[in-house]
């Protein structure tokens, strides 16, 4: 079969049922993404004869003699596209993982399809934005000439708004994903899954499976280590219960690991799977965790114990807290002149993040295991594979490509273990990536939560006492139970001055798909009862919200955490900004943007507001080892080992080098992501890429820039600490100009490596900060429908310095995104544990027309902590969404939603008094007569 791509002949044979986009990646065209398999997300976008189609569900036999065109030939050469050059330069991606898919689909819009914009692009997703950047570039590029990419040389260092240095690869496909780097020989990973909730294996009979050509090896839990860990990573590893194994004998949830098979190809790894008989001894299961913690229900994992971080197995509780503060707080509450409360629940969230779990492993030529990964925690998967394989950590590598998205879901093991086991029995390289469906069923989830408040308050506002309750379904797994757990009632309670102050919180497993990390990490759940209650109580008493809020909120200097709870005892008052949050978003929403309701007696208007805090890092250490190296030509190594999925750090690291170097990109190479780099790095999560990495690597600038200067002084024949001025020439001590390799060649021995001249910091996390977000909107609500529109959305946020405005702008806008996603559509949908909506078709993943432009305000605060008095700012802006939506909500019908997401079937059942209210009114004019 003959056809054309980008404009060059190719003749290929596919296989029969292939689809376009797996043949164009097996041709060598991987600037074609899959991102899912059913058409869904349009990462997989290509013009076919000029017209734009989702290649995963065109049979690559249909495209015989015809033109297909990629990302990568939109535009001749090295050229970008009008539309590519756009996103390049507005920022227009953040993982980047659906751009290409975005330019091709764009790519073929005029000014007539502007009024469409958001149906024309409906079928192309981003998880990351919140698509008002793509929305801009798209509109200029059709309507007018692009404007110039930002970050000229002198503006290239912290402060600027510098597009990422990747912008031209990534829009084009031309920078590397996971699988985008293909391994020679590599044999294909699939995996049987459990069809039941809770059983026992009995026997495994894999012979037929065994005689499928192709198949190399199929693992069963006999020939799985015996090891037990956590899928969920963390500095401290004990963070988390070992409950997991490889591969078990006993399924705890439907979907869970029973079998892998490797094979020469995916359809004889598919096929062998099909092959395997398994006997199964079914086991009584559980779904609710109420019942689940109850005696006499299920037990999931009742051989483990409190040393195995498991703390009352006998009631399937894996982690508890009860804490009280200040007094009785029944006691408290009784006396308080108002009390409100009530119960709110939330949804099993997925990530959704575009590129899907997945690793492929090999042995180097000195035999030691490579893991290249989609993870955020290179280091830390790395020590686990080396405990489980019983393997020493340096004959162990792991690294990422650029990753796809992450939200938390990658900080997890989820294919590197079995990858990792399969290459080590057969000696070959092996991949495995998941499909869209296994990460519904085979991953994890946002923890669903219950939670409970009860607030006590004076007649003029003043908070007396709180009650919080929260029951966590951790799953059949306890991956993040306890982090999640803790940190959700954490901040979320101690923003407000309360002087009585009890917790109940317990994480408990059932037989659901396991929960794990997900951007706010607990804290968006206890928020929506939290800040509820707030509302409610601001109603009870007839207080502004905003105004209540300032009346009780911590201020700087206020005791950080109860004198006798160690868990927060590292924060500090880096700086505070919440007051100046509180205004911001008050004074938008009152001015309002000029979107008017729908017309109508059946919309209601209502505004909400909600406010988070959150600390600028994660609990007890967060480590990060980072060099600088200065080389003989004058350009800068640096190395760090945290991971880019979007959240900016490699222009933000590049940036905080250009200001400490002062050296433009040109100069400056990164690597990062690779346990190779350096010596340690916790991870890419609790948004530590800037607090963390960043502050780690100015450090070893600043050193750097030292000792370069110090050298040039007594090269110079100056004192040693003779002001010294870098340039992009040398380093310039009065009127002498030093050479970069004059400086590198005097360095000391122990100062130097093969590169150059070296310089190293670090960072450990052991003083954090806190940073503060406030979300305001108004909704229109339609009664009769269920229908919920967001005229307008305000969001303010203490960031501290902004290191790059544009992606700090783009972090709150897509965190925002996120949350009104998952405020009123997203939720994973489960029948007996078994997910009902595993394909993006029917788990709604907001869409281009779903997310109204959020109007963004910063306070102007600079932290002591964070590096150029930077705070972290890629995950508390999800957090105070979902309760300031459900807010307004409540506050157009006058009646309270206590489930989210808000969706439409439930906002519909809401309103029914509102119906029967109406249909009543029309009865009695009917019987009255005409009105005259």
């Amino acid at each position: 079969m003959r056809f054309e791509v980008n404009g060059e002949p190719v003749e290929a044979d596919p296989a029969a049922g292939q689809c376009l986009r797996t043949l164009l990646r097996e041709s060598g065209h991987t600037e074609v993404k899959k991102g899912c398999d059913a058409g869904d997300c349009g990462a997989c976008s290509v013009l076919l004869d000029g017209a734009p189609v989702h290649s995963c569900i065109v049979p690559a036999q249909r495209v015989a003699g015809q033109a297909v065109t990629t990302a990568a030939g939109l535009a001749p050469g090295d050229a970008l596209h009008p539309v590519q050059e756009a996103l390049a330069s507005g920022f227009g991606f953040q993982c980047g993982f659906c751009t290409p898919g975005m330019s091709v689909t764009a790519s073929t819009l005029c000014a007539d399809d502007l009024p469409e914009l958001d149906r024309t692009m409906r079928g192309n997703l981003c998880r990351c934005t919140g698509y008002r950047p793509i929305r801009e570039a798209i509109t200029a590029s059709v309507l007018g000439p692009v404007r110039e990419t930002s970050g000229a040389a002198a503006g290239e260092g912290v402060g600027a708004s510098v597009a990422p240095p990747a912008a031209a690869r990534i829009v084009q496909g031309l920078e590397p994903f996971t699988f985008d780097e293909p391994v020679a020989g590599a044999l294909t990973l699939r995996v049987l899954g459990s069809p039941h909730a809770h059983a026992r294996i009995v026997s495994i009979d894999t012979t037929a499976a065994a005689r499928i050509p192709g198949v190399v090896a199929i693992f069963t839990h006999e020939d799985a280590p015996a090891t037990r860990f956590s899928t969920g990573r963390h500095q401290h590893r004990t963070d988390d219960p070992d409950d997991t194994r490889v591969l078990d004998d006993v399924v705890r949830f439907r979907g869970q690991r029973v079998a892998a098979v490797v094979a020469e190809t995916a359809a004889a790894s598919e096929a062998a799977c099909r092959a395997i008989r398994v006997e199964y001894e079914l086991l009584p299961a559980v779904f609710d965790p109420e019942e689940a913690r109850r005696p006499g229900a299920p037990l999931l994992h009742p051989d483990r114990t409190p040393d195995d971080r498991v703390h009352e197995a006998t009631r399937n509780v894996v982690a508890s807290m009860h804490e009280e503060h200040g007094g009785d707080a029944t006691v408290a509450l009784a006396a308080s002149a108002v009390t409100v409360s009530g119960t709110w629940q939330t949804s099993r969230v997925s990530h959704a993040q575009l590129e899907t779990h997945g690793a492929v492993g090999w042995l180097d030529d000195d035999g030691r295991l490579v893991i290249r990964a989609s993870t955020q925690v290179p280091f830390l998967t790395r020590d686990e594979l080396a405990r489980l394989l019983d393997l020493d950590p340096d004959r162990v590598r792991v690294h990422t490509a650029r990753v796809g998205g992450g939200f938390g879901g990658k900080q997890e093991i989820f294919a590197e273990d079995l990858v990792a086991l399969a290459v080590l029995r057969t000696g070959r390289p092996v991949a495995y990536e998941l499909s869209r469906t296994e990460e519904f069923q085979r991953t994890s989830f946002r923890h669903p939560m219950r939670v409970s408040v009860s607030l006590g308050a004076t007649q003029d506002g003043r908070l007396t006492a709180m009650r919080v309750e929260v029951l966590s379904d951790t799953g059949a797994y306890g991956n993040h139970a306890i982090g999640v757990l803790f940190h959700g009632v954490a901040e979320s309670t101690t923003v407000y001055r309360v002087p009585v102050r009890r917790i109940d919180a317990e994480a408990v497993y059932t037989n659901n798909p396991p929960s794990g990390a997900f951007r706010g990490y607990g804290l968006g759940q206890v928020m929506l009862g939290v800040e509820s209650a707030m509302d409610l109580l601001a109603q009870e008493l007839g207080i502004d919200p905003f105004e209540l809020r300032r009346r009780n909120v911590v201020r700087a200097g206020d005791p950080l955490h109860p004198d006798d709870d160690a868990f927060e005892e590292d924060l500090v008052w880096g700086s505070y900004g919440l007051d100046q949050c509180l205004d911001l978003a008050q004074a938008a929403l009152a001015r309002g943007n000029g979107v008017e309701a729908p017309t109508g007696p059946n919309w209601r208007v209502g505004e909400g507001m909600a406010l988070g805090m959150i600390a600028t890092m994660a609990p007890r250490g967060h480590i990060a080892h980072t060099s600088a190296t200065l080389r003989p030509d004058g350009t800068f190594l640096l190395r760090a080992g945290t991971a880019e999925f979007g959240n900016g750090t490699t222009t933000v690291l590049r940036q905080i080098a250009a200001s400490d170097l002062s050296a433009g990109f040109d100069r400056i190479e990164l690597r990062t992501a690779d346990t190779d780099a350096v010596r340690h790095d916790t991870g890419a999560f609790g948004s530590a890429g800037i607090t963390v990495a960043g502050k780690a690597l100015h450090a070893a600038c600043l050193a750097l820039r030292e000792r370069m200067q110090r050298i040039a002084a007594s090269l110079a024949g100056a004192p040693a600490h003779t002001p010294a001025e870098l340039t992009a020439e040398g380093v310039r001590v009065g009127e002498r100009l030093i050479g970069f390799a004059d400086v590198v060649g005097a360095a000391a021995s122990e100062e130097r490596t093969a590169e150059g001249l070296i310089s190293t910091g670090a960072e450990f996390g052991n003083v954090r900060s806190l940073a503060f977000n406030v979300h305001a909107a108004r909704v229109a609500v339609d009664v009769d429908t269920g229908t919920v529109r967001v005229l307008q959305s305000v969001h303010s946020a203490d960031a501290g310095f902004l290191m790059n405005p544009a992606q700090v702008r783009g972090q709150v806008e897509g965190g925002v995104a996120q949350g009104l996603g998952s405020a009123l559509y997203e939720e994973v949908h489960l029948e007996d544990g078994r997910v009902l909506n595993p394909v993006f078709r029917q788990y709604r993943v907001p869409q281009f027309a779903d997310i109204p432009d959020t109007e963004v305000y910063f306070a102007e605060t600079s932290d002591t902590v964070g590096p150029f008095g930077a705070k972290s700012m890629s995950e508390s802006p999800y957090n105070p969404v979902a309760p300031a939506i459900g807010n307004a909500i409540a506050r157009a019908l006058g009646i309270r939603g206590h489930h989210q997401p808000f969706s439409r079937d439930r906002v519909w059942r809401l309103a029914a008094p509102l119906r029967e209210r109406a249909d009543a009114i029309v009865a009695m004019t009917a019987a009255d007569g005409p009105i005259g």
